[in-house]
């Protein structure tokens, strides 16, 4: 028997042609596009027809629906180890950023790579913390919202907002290839797209306390100068008309240390909004407020509320073993465990507890805190749990702190949208200076009708059995609707309406 030796590649056999191609793999990565050249002519195989749909002859496409295990980019910035519960950002481990360093630092990091000399340092926190005055329509904007509006609603329109106050920031008004001629060499195009990340990561504290004031009918406060960036935020979140007024340190540092932690997670569903959107070229302020969408989803950024609300219908922590078995019966759902990444113990998780205690210290400690460790205890010791790697996360005990430190509910995702921004940036500015960089345009698969012939309006019948979903649902009216569905008038045309049932 010979000596096998092992190459960087896989071979596929076409059961279908007999062919056989042979796909490099570099990164333990191959790439899709392999799969292209693997063509047929369509064919029945076991009674199932290749459809012209199919495309049979174009090529094999790869399936995989919600990005479960495809590589969308090549990253430099964060690295995560499901498995073994790590996490790092440019190579440094979490966990020493975060006893270590703190958030313009580590952002500083995961924007441009190397930990900043101390001249550095203090050039880019002066720029960042010198561009966090909004204009004043921006301010118009923000506090023409309702008093009951959604932080978050507030949040995606100031950012979009921002974008329509800096022209010469947008591509589609000074050229196409504002940003993406930095990958070219092209200095300006380089300073550009620097000086819009210091703008937004500068903006995204004093957009988000407009958003809780506007809440509180409080007037916004400017920015003061000398504070740190968590320092700043809590500033502008609270000071009223007391002079030189200063956050507690231990919360200032806490939030810093939260903001580090939420700073950037590789390729998350908000993270992947902004390379997809920043891919069409448009200009990061709206790429920015896309990306805020999407983590404004109950499944991404709303997880630390969740854990909060389930702790209070909880109840303390006597309640906890029936909340677990109805978990079990799948009559209730566990937030705060497990991620879609780790597959053990979530890093940022073990951080967060050590936060939580020094937050208690200044504020007390939490009424659902007892509640929370007899939860967390109880899913580790439960088999259920263990072999499923449901893990207490990173929402798990972050959301008791903020709840401690005195923020709505609904104020959380923007807690975690503000920190965020630096990650959505740095991915962002990565995949502009990559000199192949192209439009996102994920393939699908069609499952649809094959070609069919219109049918007149007055052929067309209804469906004996029609799908779930497949018309709208009948709208409900009521008020002020109703008392119209009984009136009549003329339309445009002159024609008689009379819409009475009567």
């Amino acid at each position: 028997m010979g000596s096998f030796t092992p190459k960087q590649s896989l071979t596929v056999l076409d059961n279908r042609t007999g062919n056989s191609y042979e796909v490099p793999i570099k990164n333990n990565a191959i790439q899709a596009t392999a799969f292209t050249q693997m063509k047929a002519t369509p064919q029945a195989v076991f009674g199932a027809q290749d459809r012209p749909e199919d495309e049979t002859e174009k090529g094999i496409r790869v399936s995989d629906s919600a990005y479960t295990n495809t590589a969308a980019v090549t990253s430099s910035i964060t690295f995560i180890d499901g498995g073994r519960g790590i996490l790092r950002y440019r190579g440094y481990p979490i966990e020493q950023l975060a006893r270590k360093s703190h958030f313009l630092e580590s952002a500083y990091l995961l924007i441009y790579g190397e930990l900043p000399t101390a001249q550095r340092y203090d050039a880019w926190s002066n720029e960042v913390l010198h561009h966090t005055y909004l204009h004043h329509d921006v301010e118009h904007v923000m506090s023409s919202f309702r008093y009951d509006s959604h932080p978050m609603a507030m949040l995606i329109s100031g950012f979009a907002a921002l974008g329509a106050f800096a022209p010469e920031a947008n591509p589609s008004l000074q050229g196409q290839n504002l940003y993406s001629n930095a990958a070219k060499g092209n200095v300006e195009a380089l300073a550009q797209m620097d000086k819009q990340i210091m703008r937004l990561i500068g903006k995204a504290p004093t957009l988000a306390a407009a958003t809780y004031r506007n809440r509180q009918g409080r007037p916004f406060n400017r920015p003061p100068t000398g504070l740190s960036y968590s320092g700043t935020f809590l500033y502008c979140l609270d000071q009223l008309s007391e002079h030189q007024y200063k956050p507690n340190a231990v919360l200032e540092r806490a939030l810093d240390i939260l903001f580090l932690l939420h700073a950037d997670h590789e390729m998350n569903c908000s993270t992947a909004t902004m390379v997809h959107v920043g891919s069409s070229l448009v200009d990061p302020y709206s790429a920015v407020a896309a990306s805020c969408a999407a983590l404004y989803g109950p499944l991404h950024g709303g997880a630390s509320e969740a854990v909060v609300r389930q702790l209070i219908d909880i109840n303390g922590p006597e309640n906890v073993p029936k909340f677990i078995e109805q978990v079990k019966r799948k009559e209730r759902n566990l937030a705060g465990f497990g991620h879609r990444v780790y597959r053990t113990t979530d890093p940022r998780s073990t951080i967060i507890r050590e936060v939580a205690e020094q937050v208690f210290s200044v504020t007390g400690r939490s009424k659902l805190l007892d509640t929370a460790l007899a939860l967390r205890d109880a899913a580790e010791k439960d088999d259920y749990f263990k072999s499923r790697n449901l893990h207490a996360n990173v929402d798990f005990f972050s959301g008791i702190i903020y709840q401690q430190m005195g923020f709505p509910l609904d104020f959380y995702p923007v807690l975690f949208a503000v920190p965020r921004v630096v990650g959505w940036l740095a991915h962002w500015r990565q995949a502009m200076l990559s000199p192949s960089q192209r439009i996102w345009r994920p393939k699908q698969i069609y499952i649809g009708a094959s070609e069919r012939d219109y049918v007149d309006v007055k052929q067309r019948e209804e469906a004996r059995e029609p799908k779930y979903g497949s018309g709208p649902v009948s709208v409900a009216h009521g008020g002020d609707s109703k008392r119209r569905h009984l009136a009549t008038y003329l339309d445009e045309t002159g024609k008689l309406h009379a819409r009475s049932k009567l």
